[in-house]
């Protein structure tokens, strides 16, 4: 099997990773192509001592620390000081390192020795960053959180989440109606959302009706990622595979409020 064909199955993953990192399909992808150039451009230097998916996210991770890229998506590669200095303003403005440590282990499911070495730390380290990421997910400012799905047992864990988080949840909605129209009785502050609903109706058409009314983010939990990983059209920030991990929604709600809250400082 070639390297391309280890690699393709894991590249939706990893543009979901970027996206939630850069919070911008545009700006992950922009990543993402970089990475797999410098693959192509040097397949020798790809980690073989690895696994394939292992060595993908580590070649993403030297690209993330080293390059930028420009409101065209033209990458401006910084070079010696300069080039650390962009490297930690962008890691601090942007998606801090122990943030960078909680998606990989809640998100992606990489175990803490596999984090340890994508960022090249320890494994002390990396759960001392986790530990830190935890903490600030606590500290952050509580919103009000609009819960579009069907499945009652689902529904409910997903409630009992956000609570534990500190927020509130202003309904539980099972169609598209019901969604808009809680929406709109009560403007929420973040979106989690399943794509196929009792009625038959689609939890993608419901956003896309809330988001034609204001703005705000939102995050996708679904049993069928596929759906919505093509590369073919505008693909959402932040994407949950089900069946999920509790520590996996509260890394997603954590990113999802820190850009939202980015865009609002801005």
């Amino acid at each position: 099997m070639s390297l391309g064909q280890k690699l393709a199955p894991h590249l939706p993953f990893l543009r979901r990773y970027a996206r939630a990192l850069t919070g911008s399909q545009s700006h992950g992808d922009n990543y993402v192509r970089a990475t797999l150039e410098a693959i192509v451009a040097a397949p020798g230097d790809f980690p073989a001592d690895v696994d394939a998916r292992v060595g993908l996210y580590r070649t993403f991770q030297a690209i993330w620390q080293s390059t930028s890229f420009d409101d065209d998506g033209a990458a401006q590669p910084p070079f010696g000081a300069e080039r650390e200095a962009v490297a930690q303003a962008r890691l601090q403005t942007i998606t801090p390192l122990s943030r960078q440590a909680l998606l990989l282990t809640a998100m992606e499911g990489f175990t803490v020795t596999e984090t340890a070495y994508l960022i090249d730390s320890s494994d002390d380290e990396v759960e001392a960053l986790v530990a830190d990421a935890v903490a600030e997910i606590e500290r952050q400012t509580r919103t009000d959180v609009l819960i579009i799905e069907d499945e009652p047992i689902i529904a409910m864990d997903l409630e009992t989440i956000v609570r534990d988080l500190g927020h509130s949840v202003t309904g539980v909605a099972v169609t598209r109606d019901e969604a808009v129209a809680q929406a709109h009785a009560h403007r929420p502050g973040l979106v989690l959302a399943d794509i196929q609903l009792a009625d038959d109706s689609s939890g993608i058409d419901a956003v896309k009706d809330i988001l034609a009314e204001f703005s705000v983010p939102v995050i996708f939990i679904t049993a069928f990622p596929e759906r919505l990983l093509t590369g073919e059209r505008p693909e959402p920030t932040f994407l949950i595979t089900k069946p999920f991990q509790r520590s996996t929604v509260r890394a997603a709600i954590s990113q999802a409020l820190f850009f939202d809250a980015a865009t609002v400082a801005a």
